[in-house]
């Protein structure tokens, strides 16, 4: 049965450099041409002062981007890039969302991403509010993007207050309203920490979840501040000695405040088993009807976020998780997490690959939920059932790095011993160098998630 394994070189989620994080994307290669022309009309103004500034400054969506939204906001091609161009978040595309609509700023993602960092200013996940700097645009900014939008959102004119674009009121009232603790439930927090300007910083929290008896968990709720790349949950396995298990309840960074790593979290990180994830800025996963995770008495579980701050003020992080419980009597099937790492990927320089990685199962799977994890040159990544009358069926897609979707199965897929599950990833390949398997932005991943009974 292939099931969870720790070690540290199969992490369940990417350590996301700087240059990478800010904006969404990956890419080493900055265009600053569309900054340097001379803007005159309120496109090229709002391009050259907030899209290129803010969005294209670390080459997330600029120019020579190798990462998997293909989002180009420098240069001569930025206004097709947005203009009626279908997103690749997959809520914004169900919901009828383009990048931007003409005359209709609620129906563009573009102005829900920016005003991200407002809590309720939309309800459906759209993914990370933007920029990823973690400090959004100004107020006045926010007014001159909405009323391009409102005007037509043309190429061509020149009708909107060119200074609103070098205003800086701060947008005032964004509120964190952490989740409340649940009732027949429990709650595990980190509470607010600072991330420094231009520095990211990702801490893990060693934690009890306060449960004295075995509970069963069937929902898994999270939530976390704007500008962090994911939330994620571990236990640690058995064979951790007891040297390397962290204390409770101390913050324990990966980095050390010249950026160099600490070696001591980066050894627990080998023993970590993946419990609940997401990338989400919030999420609220179900498992199916009589499915539920033991949870054994005494649990601590490993909290880790990872905040991304390019910007020139600091900036805080918090996050918190739900996790309720059922009575056992309730319970059919006792999940598994589900943990499928392909670390043997090379892509060659300079063009596109597509890596597959077959997973055999020993003894019948029965799996409720599957999500992926690549890193910001992914595109496209497949998951298909290997063996058995399905054999090659596809059972999952997903476009976007950033925000995969996580898909649950109210019938479960069912494999039999010696069937399994193939990951089929296609990356855009680095124009300068090799890139192969690692935990950096620089390098690129190929998870499959999930939970299994």
């Amino acid at each position: 049965m292939v099931t969870s394994r720790p070690g540290a070189f199969v992490r369940t989620w990417c350590t996301v450099a700087v240059l990478t994080a800010a904006c969404g994307g990956g890419g080493a290669v900055t265009d600053r041409a569309a900054s340097s022309t001379v803007a005159s009309t309120s496109f090229a103004r709002l391009q050259a002062q907030v899209l290129v500034k803010s969005c294209a400054f670390s080459a997330c969506h600029a120019q020579g981007n190798t990462g998997g939204s293909g989002l180009i906001l420098s240069g001569a091609d930025a206004y097709a890039q947005l203009v009626n161009r279908i997103p690749a978040n997959t809520n914004a595309r169900a919901d009828g969302l383009r990048l931007v609509v003409p005359g209709r700023p609620d129906s563009s993602l573009l102005w829900h991403k920016l005003n991200g960092f407002i809590a309720g200013h939309h309800t459906r996940d759209y993914g990370a509010a933007m920029p990823s700097t973690g400090q959004p645009l100004s107020v006045d900014q926010l007014s001159f993007v909405r009323t391009w939008i409102e005007n037509g959102a043309s190429n061509t004119s020149d009708d909107i207050d060119p200074t609103l674009l070098a205003g800086t009121t701060p947008l005032q009232n964004v509120p964190y309203t952490p989740l409340a603790a649940p009732t027949g439930g429990y709650q595990v927090k980190l509470a607010p920490f600072t991330v420094k300007n231009a520095f990211e910083r990702e801490i893990f929290v060693y934690r009890a979840i306060g449960n004295t008896q075995d509970v069963y968990v069937n929902r898994i709720q999270t939530h976390m501040r704007p500008g962090s790349h994911h939330f994620v949950l571990y236990s640690f396995a058995p064979t951790i000695p007891a040297a390397a298990l962290p204390p409770k309840d101390s913050v324990r960074d990966l980095r050390d405040v010249s950026g160099g790593t600490e070696l001591t979290t980066l050894i627990a990180m080998g023993y970590h088993i993946f419990f609940a994830g997401t990338q989400a800025a919030a999420s609220d996963y179900t498992f199916p009807a009589g499915v539920a995770l033991k949870v054994a008495a005494g649990t601590a579980l490993d909290l880790n976020s990872h905040y991304v701050n390019a910007g020139q003020q600091d900036i805080v992080g918090e996050a918190e998780a739900n996790l309720y419980a059922i009575p056992k009597a309730q319970v059919q099937y006792e999940a598994q997490t589900l943990n499928l790492g392909n670390t043997d990927l090379t892509l060659p320089k300079g063009r596109d690959t597509t890596i597959t990685k077959t997973f055999k199962f020993t003894a019948v799977t029965r799996v409720v939920t599957l999500t992926s994890h690549m890193h910001a040159r992914g595109t496209n990544f497949v998951i298909r059932i290997a063996g058995g009358p399905r054999n090659g069926e596809v059972v999952y897609t997903s476009a976007d790095w950033a925000h995969p979707p996580i898909v649950s199965f109210a019938t479960p897929i069912v494999l039999n011993a010696g069937e399994g599950l193939t990951s089929e990833v296609t990356y855009h390949g680095d124009p300068n160098k090799v890139v192969r398997f690692g935990l950096t932005s620089d390098d690129e991943m190929d998870i499959i998630f999930g939970y299994w009974y």
